[in-house]
């Protein structure tokens, strides 16, 4: 604007030059010369200077709008259409929202990673406020990139008009003179006023050829001067009008809208013509004190918002002592972690939800508080990046257990398998955290294999079952059989049980529900059947003996249970041989007396004994050797 008023002081200064060269001795026609200078270059300049001032105190501290307002503000400006000129104001709520744009795409990130995504998969798309955002900063841009050709455009061709003007005044200025001059002056002056702007480099040539023709006019017009001293009094009326409704904005309650209506008074008063050289100063000044009333108001209303800015600083600053106490919060579970996010984040919106604050604190408060705000977030993020190595880790292991089990699907040893499978099982719940991206997809595999062979084994486990039932049926007639023969004294006999017996071991296994049963009653029949038989002695011994062998076949671990009893039969022979030698041995020691005697004979008597249970334990081993 400075430019602006010095450019208008120089084509002042060419006019007057001008005007100085004019030969002419009548007071009139410098009355004249001086009108067509007076001060209608400075006020436009005092103007657009007043104009430039009322945008700089318009200017809003856009630090303490929230998205919405931006977005509010944003529209707001684009409404207006001035495109051109708040192209600076845009960039500044651009900034502003871009800042939370970007906090909400780091808090959305962090919230991914932390329910087990990874960076690389992230997209932001934002909410549909931000879409509306940056689709109305989209066209504001277009809209002012148009306007600029479109200003360029208009600039070249209003160039045109006003050299087309200037031709006319020259041939107005130059030709004779008639009473129908003045009318047609005023016309080329309204169409001079109505003539928007031109380009930079030609708006010199242009304000200082006009002028100069115009005080050539006026001073070719001497015997119109009356006229003319009719003109500015109309001019003058006009700004008087404009005085007034300047000084009626002050009672205007909104503050923005008695701005926007001065800034077109100022618009009309410097197009507006001379006014009497005696009234001029003091329009000016009337005009310049109602502009400056409604200046003052608003820089009143600024001043009044004081103390709620600095009562809302007072609730930052508390709100930045509480976020102090997080910024060395550690702890190793994602759910500690959940917990004091969303503390971090209620207090998000506390701040948030407080208004402006004093300008000059302004910067340095929210420097403050996001500061602290990122810090936490960070200490989050690397606690998120080691739970990812870990997840890492757990994920190879986890692979380790599904290679484990899928190797096993096909297998038939259904009880080392199943097994196998269950000690599995509790290895992956001991696993730990899964990268999130995998966790679903790798526990499906797993039980994928586990099922498949748990479904295999059901199956066959149904086969079984069966054959089980059917084993059952043929037990309880073969002991069904034993109890028959048992009635039957003259058809009963050890070799017949003994048949029995073996053709009840043949069959093979009951479902596990009857066996206690199935043993019990088949224990009841054979006990039945020997208490018909007539055995006595060493051959009932064997028989016995030899019974109970057959019916230990009938378990599944027959054949541990027989190498145990073995085991235990010779550990019996091996010690009553022991015995044996040692009493022989002591037998050697004992005098020719009758109490030796006496000792003698019980310890051959003994040894008798022993002898003959070493023979019965050497037979029942060779009973076992037949099984």
């Amino acid at each position: 604007m400075d430019k602006d008023k010095e450019m208008s002081e120089k084509e002042d200064k060419v006019t007057e030059d001008l005007v100085d060269k004019q030969e002419s001795g009548v007071q009139a026609d410098e009355d004249q010369r001086e009108e067509a200078t007076e001060k209608t270059p400075v006020n436009e300049a005092d103007a657009e200077q007043s104009e430039e001032e009322d945008q700089e105190e318009e200017g809003v501290d856009y630090n303490n709008y929230d998205k919405p307002q931006l977005l509010k503000a944003l529209k707001e400006i684009v409404s207006q259409q001035h495109f051109i000129k708040s192209d600076a104001l845009v960039q500044e709520i651009k900034n502003h929202y871009e800042e939370y744009y970007q906090k909400e795409k780091d808090l959305a990130l962090q919230q991914f990673i932390a329910e087990g995504g990874e960076e690389e998969g992230f997209d932001y798309r934002g909410l549909d406020e931000d879409r509306e955002f940056f689709a109305t900063y989209q066209q504001f841009k277009d809209k002012r990139h148009q306007q600029i050709k479109e200003l360029e455009r208009s600039k070249e061709k209003n160039a045109q008009e006003k050299n087309q003007i200037l031709d006319r005044l020259r041939g107005l200025v130059d030709g004779e003179e008639t009473t129908n001059s003045i009318e047609t002056i005023k016309k080329i002056q309204e169409e001079w006023k109505r003539i928007g702007p031109v380009p930079h480099n030609q708006n010199k040539n242009l304000w200082a050829s006009y002028n100069a023709l115009m005080d050539r006019f006026y001073d070719n017009r001497s015997i119109y001067f009356e006229l003319k001293e009719l003109d500015r009094k109309k001019n003058l009326e006009s700004k008087l009008e404009l005085c007034e409704k300047a000084e009626a904005l002050s009672e205007q309650e909104d503050i923005k809208e008695a701005i926007k209506s001065l800034n077109d008074l100022h618009e009309d008063f410097k197009h507006i013509g001379p006014v009497p050289r005696e009234e001029q100063e003091a329009l000016w000044q009337r005009f310049k004190g109602a502009s400056d009333a409604i200046y003052n108001k608003r820089k009143a209303y600024y001043d009044s918002q004081k103390e709620v800015f600095k009562a809302n600083q007072d609730l930052k600053v508390k709100l930045i002592e509480k976020l102090d106490a997080f910024k060395a919060f550690k702890a190793e579970k994602i759910r500690d972690w959940n917990t004091k996010t969303k503390e971090i984040l209620a207090i998000q919106k506390e701040w948030e939800a407080i208004g402006p604050v004093p300008r000059e604190s302004g910067k340095e408060i929210n420097k403050t508080f996001w500061g602290l705000f990122k810090q936490f977030f960070q200490h989050k993020n690397q606690f998120f990046k080691e739970l990812d190595e870990v997840r890492h880790q757990n994920k190879e292991k986890a692979e380790k257990l599904i290679a484990d089990a899928e190797s096993h699907l096909e297998s038939t040893d259904w009880k080392e398998t199943s097994n196998h499978l269950i000690q599995l099982q509790k290895e992956w719940k001991e696993l730990g955290p899964l990268p999130e991206k995998f966790r679903d997809s790798l526990y499906g595999r797993f039980k994928k294999a586990c099922d498949t062979f748990f479904d295999n084994r059901r199956s066959a486990n149904k086969e079984t079952n069966k054959a089980f039932e059917e084993n059952l049926a043929a037990k309880e007639a073969v002991c069904a059989q034993i109890t028959a023969e048992a009635a039957d004294k003259e058809g009963s006999s050890p070799e017949n049980l003994e048949a029995l017996i073996q053709q009840y071991n043949e069959i093979g296994f009951v479902p596990r529900k009857n066996m206690k049963d199935i043993s019990a009653k088949f224990n009841d029949a054979v006990n039945t059947y020997l208490s018909q038989l007539d055995l006595e002695g060493e051959s009932k011994d064997d028989f016995l003996f030899r019974l109970n062998l057959n019916k230990l076949q009938a378990d599944p671990n027959s054949n541990k249970v027989l190498n145990k009893k073995e085991h235990g039969i010779r550990k019996q022979i091996s010690d009553l041989e022991n015995n044996i030698t040692l009493w022989r041995n002591n037998l050697e020691f004992f005098a020719s007396s009758k109490t030796a005697d006496k000792l003698k004979d019980q310890f051959e008597e003994k040894i008798d004994k022993a002898e003959q249970e070493v023979d019965k334990l050497k037979k029942k081993l060779s009973i076992i050797r037949e099984f």
